[in-house]
């Protein structure tokens, strides 16, 4: 992700907060429709939370009065859209081990992985971006990743409940042998990438048609 990617991102974020309208669908939309032009590796997502974050932070220091119901929405916005990531990336490992390819533990332990240490992530940046931070925004930027880390975030209950779902239903029918491919594990995590990418796309999509106001709807 290119530096003007992530300054693109951090405005537009910058600039729903600090109008203050319906900040954790606006939020989770400008996240979703970032991840949704990426390969969803676990550094491109934490590209798109640093600068998701950094931008709240700006638009919180911009409009100034009382920040703590706003860093919260805008947080909760930021983590459901997460959550929606970590939803579509369980979605799209069930269908690939469905379709008959025969995958192997060592293939999906990498996007397993990354799904187990996508909270820390999300946790980690949101925490970095704090310390530049100053005032009631560092303190409600705290507050959000101190709760995080002692009950969880919804992003993070989804990847552990995926994580335990394939350890137990999956792990323990892998056959021994020699794996059909050598690239089994690539080829997965192609996949994800680009199922994953377009699904989001499509959800960012109506998502956006189902929040615009209704007069914008309107045929005059």
């Amino acid at each position: 992700m290119s530096e003007d990617q992530n300054e693109a991102i951090k405005a537009e974020a910058a600039t729903v907060v600090e109008q203050g309208k319906d900040l954790r669908t606006q939020v989770r939309d400008i996240t979703l429709r970032a991840l949704s032009r990426r390969s969803l590796s676990l550094g491109e997502v934490g590209g798109v939370v640093r600068a998701v974050t950094e931008g709240v932070s700006l638009g919180l220091g911009r409009r100034g009065g009382e920040v703590k119901d706003a860093a919260r929405e805008a947080l909760g916005g930021l983590d459901e859209a997460l959550k929606k990531l970590a939803e579509v990336t369980r979605l799209t490992m069930q269908q690939a081990t469905a379709q008959g390819r025969e995958f192997h533990a060592q293939d999906l332990k990498p996007a397993l992985e990354e799904m187990k240490r996508l909270e820390e992530t999300f946790l980690s940046t949101v925490s970095q971006v704090t310390s530049a931070a100053g005032g009631r925004i560092k303190e409600e930027f705290q507050a959000f990743v101190s709760h995080g880390k002692l009950a969880g975030t919804d992003a993070g209950r989804v990847m552990a409940d995926t994580v335990a779902d394939f350890n137990k239903r999956f792990f323990s029918a892998v056959k021994e042998g020699v794996r059909e491919s050598a690239d089994a594990a690539s080829e997965l995590k192609q996949r994800l990438g680009e199922v994953g990418s377009g699904i989001l796309s499509g959800m960012a999509d109506a998502l956006h048609e189902k929040t615009r106001p209704d007069d914008d709807q309107k045929v005059h």
